[in-house]
């Protein structure tokens, strides 16, 4: 639990931004929150996660060096501090992630953790690249490959006995060679790198639709169907990204960077935590955290929400929905974890 109090403070801040980028009331106003916006959410608060996740996995106490830096980097990047030594410790933590599955590799030598190997080395070059490049958005392909890589490695592993395929694991470890190198390509050569990676991620949208077994879960009831329903929801959201990334032949920028930046990360990213929340935390945090109906409140808000921004907001250019939309995805996430931490610590009564 120790190890998840700077990634909360990183997301309440990450957070705290977005509102100020929207033009909204946030509670606090400071220059500075709006530039490490999109690194304190994606590297420091999402990567800590990540890297707690797998040091778990790992078993090994040196693990814990990964998502301590993360954490620390965000406090560091939020502090007077000056922000170099933020972003200084955020490449180190990064570094450390991406160590961690070096044992992992050789206790495992596995499409899992090779697949995952390649979304930390996307993470340690969107921390060095942050270095010298001040621009998120020259980022941005670097920090989605890094989520979706990681989470595609994830579900890999928990669909394998319902994949009867034998070509469906090289087909989507292929797919992540594809979508690294396509993320180098927008960096050296944007022209064709940007429709590359556009088109490596709506190929990824394919491979988990068909191999993931949230199609069949979906039918089901209480959790399973939960979960199933944010995943796919999930897949829709970076399929958009994917077409709009696609279309494009430079740096995105406008709408059009709103749009991509926040159906991967919010429509993606966050509904993947949403769904394995219920079943990953526990095994990190070594407390239950029970399922109940009312987490589809936060979910049904944040796509409702999205799709508010996105599709009235960036597409329609209707300021108002936009920013209410952007309200709306913060307060989703907010309840979400509310509610997340009251059923950790209010855990239902056993009954006679």
């Amino acid at each position: 639990m120790l190890f998840l109090l700077p990634a909360g403070a990183a997301l309440l801040v990450g957070l705290n931004a977005g509102l100020q980028l929207l033009g909204a009331d946030a509670p606090v106003k400071l220059d500075r929150f709006p530039e490490i916006h999109g690194m304190l959410l994606v590297l420091s608060f999402v990567g800590t996660v990540i890297a707690l996740e797998r040091t778990v996995a790992l078993g090994k106490v040196a693990g814990y060096l990964s998502p301590a830096l993360l954490g620390v980097a965000g406090l560091f990047m939020i502090s007077p501090l000056p922000l170099l030594v933020g972003k200084l410790v955020l490449l180190a933590g990064t570094i450390a992630m991406l160590l961690v599955y070096v044992p992992l590799w050789r206790r495992q030598r596995d499409n899992v953790v090779l697949i995952q190997v390649l979304g930390g080395v996307t993470a340690v070059g969107a921390a060095a690249l942050w270095l010298r490049v001040p621009s998120i958005a020259v980022l941005l392909p670097f920090l989605i490959s890094f989520v979706v890589l990681t989470i595609a490695g994830e579900r890999l592993e928990l669909a394998r006995i319902g994949i009867t395929s034998p070509r469906a694991e090289p087909i989507l470890t292929s797919l992540a060679f594809a979508m690294t190198m396509a993320t180098v390509a927008t960096l050296l050569w944007p022209a064709a790198g940007y429709p590359l990676f556009g088109l490596s991620l709506l190929a990824m949208v394919a491979w988990l639709v068909v191999f993931d077994a949230a199609r069949k879960t979906i039918r089901g009831t209480g959790l399973p169907r939960y979960i199933a329903a944010c995943l796919l929801a999930g897949y829709g959201w970076l399929a958009i990204a994917g077409v709009v990334l696609a279309l494009h032949d430079t740096t995105l920028t406008g709408a059009a960077y709103d749009a991509v930046l926040h159906a991967v990360f919010l429509g993606f990213t966050i509904s993947m935590i949403m769904a394995h929340a219920p079943v990953i935390l526990p095994a990190v945090l070594r407390k239950p955290l029970p399922y109940t109906e009312l987490f589809w409140v936060p979910a049904v808000l944040l796509h409702a929400s999205l799709l508010l921004r996105l599709g009235l907001g960036d597409a329609a250019g209707i300021q108002g929905a936009w920013v209410a939309g952007g309200v709306l995805n913060v307060i989703s996430i907010l309840l979400f974890a509310v509610m997340a931490f009251w059923q950790a610590t209010h855990p239902p009564k056993a009954t006679a």
